[in-house]
């Protein structure tokens, strides 16, 4: 099941609310701010932080 991208209208990191974008092979999103991706299983994001991935800055600049 794909992710659906409208969903990116309403989802917010749980951690600081901010905004989320897809990353480019479609399988995580990702919180610039707080350095974070969420893996999406199976058509569904895991917005849990403890299950998050911390990314370096240039991970996050890659998601531009």
């Amino acid at each position: 099941m794909a992710f659906d991208k409208k969903l990116l209208e309403v989802l917010a990191c749980p951690v600081c609310k901010g905004k989320l974008v897809l990353n480019e092979d479609m399988t995580q999103l990702v919180c610039r701010f707080d350095r974070l991706a969420f893996d999406i299983k199976d058509g569904i994001p895991v917005l849990i932080e403890s299950k998050a991935t911390a990314l370096s800055l240039d991970e996050v600049d890659a998601t531009r």
